[in-house]
């Protein structure tokens, strides 16, 4: 696995494609961020490989490492190399991947067997997860708990937001706060990751009248279903309501948008208003900054699924043409979105990153960015083998480029001829029971505090000491 999985690191190009990442590429990174080190055996370089091979395996225990590496170092040893890799050392490397990756994508526009650019354009996925952690003082002050939860029990969750390329399926950016954040609210932040004309999809908490003004103020455009809230109506002539002329009775089931120009049967291009009312998140600044109306296209269609119930879907967006854009090629793009929770349950559930396992913050945060520049070194691998294969990336299985990372031979892997991972079938529809088919252990779970339950264990059994 060793040989596989360096291969495949050192595989990887930035941007210009003047270096490899190897090892020692690693440690230049760290000299050019004025990181001092000594020539030791576990160096920047050599930590970080190795750090990614322990993700990879599982994130096994830090005391088995020295097997998986092959090498005679103690657990100790290993975490404070762990300790000393600095974190900009890990982004560096995980912006030269997915800036390499995107490079290739935008030189070939292939991503597999269809192109890259949806008219022309990149598509970008936004949405918010959650990972755990253990129960710190620190990391509970820090993240926060669920709510409702009684001391001493419950673990730490953190809001992630990711930024996704739809295509590749490369996370490019990642925001982690407080469980208790919302997804929106921290939106922005990735906003700079974007280019001028890229396309953002996402789910109704993004698609506020203050997130599209700020998505047109960057030049970007934005696909994405009407918030359940806000009124559509398609019908000719229709009245509006302007949220600035106060409260009435006769704006009550008005929609507050004003029609321009109709496009054809449930198509309409319409004028937001901007609210009365700033949302929390945004600074009076921003607020006072976005224009008074914005104007973008509003579409409905009625989507046949074989074996389901026809399903409604409204949408709205910032691309206006017609004739470039097709109302029903919109729709197709928006419903195209789930695939990141797909992404996220690679991710999360196949790679392991739902529960982290270091103690502190600046651990955890170290520990989630390993696990994202591996899932990323993964979907690189998956790219060029849909390639190869002639087949959509999608349709490759993750878990198969996992072992193949995991167990595969360097002479598997070259330039020419990346591996063959196995494809998915299509599955159209595809309609699986959320159930666990094996039964647990039938342990209670834990509703009071270790400290409670281990004074009555000690009072059961007359434990003294």
């Amino acid at each position: 696995m060793a040989a596989a999985f360096s291969t495949a690191l050192a595989r990887v190009r930035d941007g210009s494609a003047d270096h490899l990442l190897s090892s020692d590429c690693v440690n230049q990174l760290a000299r050019a961020g004025e990181f001092c080190f000594r020539r030791r055996l576990l160096t920047p370089g050599e930590t970080l490989r190795l750090f990614a091979q322990q993700i990879a395996h599982g994130n096994v225990a830090c005391a088995a490492m020295r097997h998986l590496a092959g090498r005679d170092f103690t657990d100790s040893a290993w975490c404070a190399a762990r300790s000393r890799l600095p974190v900009e050392v890990i982004t560096g490397v995980n912006r030269l991947i997915v800036d390499g990756t995107l490079a290739e994508l935008d030189r070939c526009d292939d991503a597999g067997d269809g192109t890259y650019r949806w008219h022309g354009h990149r598509t970008f996925v936004v949405d918010g997860t959650t990972d755990s952690m253990p129960d710190t003082p620190a990391l509970r002050g820090h993240y926060g708990v669920p709510a409702g939860v009684r001391p001493g029990l419950g673990f730490p969750m953190a809001h992630l937001l990711m930024l996704m390329d739809h295509a590749s399926g490369l996370i490019v950016d990642c925001v982690d706060s407080p469980m208790f954040t919302s997804d929106v609210s921290v939106t922005p932040q990735v906003h700079h990751q974007l280019g001028g004309g890229d396309v953002l999809l996402g789910d109704v908490s993004f698609v506020g009248y203050a997130h599209l003004a700020l998505i047109l103020q960057a030049n970007l455009h934005a696909v994405m279903p009407v918030h359940h809230r806000r009124i559509v109506d398609f019908a000719a002539d229709r009245a509006h309501a302007n949220p600035r002329k106060g409260k009435s009775g006769k704006r009550t089931g008005k929609p507050r948008s004003r029609v321009i120009r109709t496009l054809g049967k449930d198509d309409q291009i319409v004028e937001y208003f901007k609210p009365v009312e700033k949302p929390a998140w945004m600074s009076q600044e921003q607020w006072q900054s976005l224009p008074a109306t914005i104007t973008v296209r509003e579409i409905r269609r009625t989507v046949q699924r074989h074996g389901f119930r026809p399903i409604v879907v409204t949408i709205v967006t910032t691309l206006l043409d017609p004739q470039k854009y097709p109302a029903d090629e919109l729709i197709e793009l928006r419903l195209t979105r789930w695939i990141i929770e797909t992404n996220f349950r690679h991710l999360k559930i196949t790679l392991g990153m739902d529960v982290l396992k270091c103690k502190t913050l600046a651990g955890v945060r170290k520990e989630r960015l390993m696990f994202i520049l591996v899932y990323n070194l993964i979907r690189a691998l998956m790219l060029r083998s849909a390639r190869e294969q002639a087949v959509h990336i999608n349709r490759l299985s993750f878990a198969d480029a996992l072992a193949w990372m995991r167990y595969g031979r360097c002479d598997q892997y070259c330039s020419d001829t990346p591996p063959r991972l196995i494809i998915n079938p299509l599955r159209h529809g595809r309609l699986e029971p959320r159930k666990i088919k094996r039964q647990k252990k039938e342990f209670p779970y834990m509703k009071q505090s270790r400290a409670v339950l281990k004074a009555e264990l000690n009072a059961k059994y007359r434990v003294t000491s």
